[in-house]
């Protein structure tokens, strides 16, 4: 159920137009991801990938938020672009989220994504093989539409109205602040926090997280 949420939800994200349906649809996606690895008996790797990814959904949440504030409310990514210029900050805020949320390399969601795919993978089972087909396929799509979402938003030629881009402004500083603290979160937490989190022979969880021994994919996915 974990797996087919995971992708389900990843290819419902790649057809959306409102700028928070995508990041809404990728939440979705993710809880996927966590869900497939509490199947798996990983129970220590799916509250890692809560954790990690409260910090790059809000930051891309926020994001949107910051993009739609400055077009007056409008979230259609159809009349928007060229919005790199205007908005600097929002856009290097949102680049590292998107990045952090498709698992790009040594940023936080590359930390407990990776992992949770190498534990359906070391799991030797029909089940672990078919959570790691869904989740890679999964992975693909987010890439895809997290690279959307930034090109028709930042990259693409201007295709707002006049009226609205005339009075485009950057992020106030209680909103800029949030997204700073958001984007260095994004970046280092998951590499500050693996080894406690999910790190071998970690006693961080005592008893509250309990799997038997016959039940330790880490091991395997190591």
């Amino acid at each position: 159920m974990g797996g087919l949420t995971a992708f389900l939800a990843a290819t419902t994200g790649l057809l959306q137009n409102d700028l928070k349906r995508v990041i809404a649809y990728s939440t979705c996606s993710q809880l996927g991801y966590m869900v497939f690895a509490a199947g798996l008996s990983s129970y220590s790797v799916t509250i890692f990938h809560l954790s990690n990814h409260a910090f790059f959904k809000a930051l891309l949440f926020l994001g949107a938020g910051s993009v739609i504030h400055a077009l007056s409310d409008e979230q259609d990514l159809r009349k928007m672009g060229g919005l790199v210029r205007i908005l600097p900050f929002t856009y290097t805020a949102m680049l590292v989220g998107s990045l952090a949320l498709m698992g790009f390399p040594f940023l936080t969601g590359f930390y407990s994504k990776d992992v949770i795919l190498e534990v359906a993978y070391g799991h030797f089972t029909v089940e672990g093989r078919f959570v790691h087909i869904l989740g890679n396929i999964a992975a693909f799509f987010t890439a895809y539409y997290s690279t959307r979402l930034i090109a028709l938003t930042f990259l693409r030629p201007v295709n707002g109205s006049k009226k609205v881009y005339e009075h485009i402004h950057e992020a106030p500083f209680k909103m800029a602040l949030p997204l700073f603290l958001l984007s260095f979160a994004s970046i280092f937490i998951g590499y500050i926090s693996r080894d406690m989190f999910i790190g071998m022979g970690s006693d961080f969880w005592g008893n509250a997280l309990f799997s038997l021994p016959t039940m330790q994919p880490m091991l395997e996915a190591e």
